[in-house]
């Protein structure tokens, strides 16, 4: 299992399109929360280009990605652009600092 972290630009013309689909999203992301797969999301905060980071576990790049492609603003066309990168995680809530190090 590994960790990936996503990352969405959004565009400024796509707003009226986000709040229409935020509800399928936000149904979607609850989902992949409650089954394990999404690890924490949530949008840039102020002042930042619109956009959002969620971090997923999954067993390949290509399953974070099949899992990504299924977001209602995904589907919608709401995401100007999207980055899925492997993330090995060092130092986190379930990680032992330096164990594979040693």
């Amino acid at each position: 299992m590994g960790t990936f972290a996503v990352t969405y630009a959004y565009s400024a013309a796509t707003s009226a399109g986000r709040d229409e689909h935020r509800p399928r999203h936000v149904e979607f992301l609850q989902a992949q929360f409650d089954d394990g797969r999404l690890v924490k999301s949530g949008p840039f905060g102020p002042g930042e280009d619109p956009g959002a980071l969620l971090i997923i576990e999954a067993d390949s790049k290509a399953d974070a990605e099949a899992l990504i492609d299924q977001d209602p603003f995904y589907r919608n066309g709401l995401v100007e652009q999207r980055s899925i990168r492997q993330w090995n995680v060092v130092f986190g809530a379930d990680t032992r600092a330096g164990a594979d190090r040693n």
